[in-house]
């Protein structure tokens, strides 16, 4: 990977879609993932199921400067104790940008504003899932302060790799046609409904893409990128973002920067994903 971040100009990667979480709970992801067979019509092995230590060496041999910690609930009840973990990990891993996290429940607005107060950076919101509607009235406080407060959302809303009851563009677009200011990042381009959101971005400023797994041939398989959307993606160079899930990926890290070589999109496009875009986001020193 040195090659690549040397052919950019770069010294370093900055990942926006990574995955940290208490030991217990990254245990249940990984069995799900060993059971999604039937769910997604192939295996999904995990390519790097280490210990945390281990997690974390790999990242930074790979050359990621800064990454998230994207946790998420998957009932009421979670969301508090998995952001006080989030808020120890961050602060005991300088380079990971404190994450944090909600649910559609009751106390939404005061388990967000209290992960601003413990220096949260950006949230994750998994409405697969999760299997909530964004459009949810627990919710409403939730957007307003985010928008409020400029603090991104990364958002599994896309329809895969399964879809789930309020996935794909239907729900967003209406929770953007509310809060048009909200700092929304689409996780997976939003695939596989790539055009519809693709779409979203063009038409609200602060909305943005991550690139996670999106190009691997193991994505294209199932869920190819139109390749007349290209010159789309292109345009919106200044709000791609990259995203790997680590560890959850099943092939190497590596595979997800060649596969957005295999764009075409060109050095000036890259450098922008994998690191401008998101220095700038997070208020972070260019390289």
């Amino acid at each position: 990977m040195a090659a690549f971040h040397r052919s950019l100009g770069l010294d370093s990667l900055i990942d926006v879609h990574t995955h940290f979480m208490p030991q217990r709970v990254l245990a249940k992801v990984w069995a799900y993932f060993d059971s999604a067979g039937p769910l997604v019509g192939r295996p999904w092995p995990i390519a790097y199921r280490r210990d945390e230590e281990q997690r974390l060496r790999l990242l930074r041999d790979f050359g990621v400067r800064a990454f998230t910690s994207m946790l998420y609930p998957h009932k009421p009840g979670m969301a508090r104790w998995l952001n006080d973990w989030a808020a120890d990990f961050a602060a005991r891993t300088p380079d990971c940008l404190h994450t944090a996290t909600f649910y559609a429940e009751p106390s939404a607005a005061g388990d967000v504003r209290r992960a601003l107060e413990q220096g949260a950076r950006v949230f994750k919101c998994h409405l697969q899932v999760g299997a909530f509607d964004p459009n949810d009235p627990s919710l409403k406080e939730v957007w307003g302060t985010l928008a409020e407060a400029g603090v991104p959302v990364v958002t599994h809303c896309g329809s895969g790799p399964a879809p789930g009851p309020f996935t794909g563009p239907g729900p967003i677009a209406s929770l953007l046609a509310r809060h048009p200011r909200l700092p929304l990042v689409v996780a997976h381009l939003g695939m596989p409904e790539y055009e519809d959101f693709l779409g979203l971005a063009e038409r609200y400023e602060r909305v943005m893409l991550d690139t996670t797994m999106a190009f691997t041939p193991f994505a294209e398989a199932e869920a190819p990128f139109p390749r007349a959307a290209l010159p789309r993606l292109g345009a919106l160079a200044d709000r791609v973002l990259f995203g790997s899930d680590f560890p959850n990926i099943p092939y190497p890290y590596a595979e997800a920067l060649r596969s957005l070589e295999r764009t075409g999109l060109g050095a000036d496009w890259l450098r922008a994903v994998c690191h401008d875009n998101a220095a700038r986001l997070f208020g972070l020193r260019a390289v």
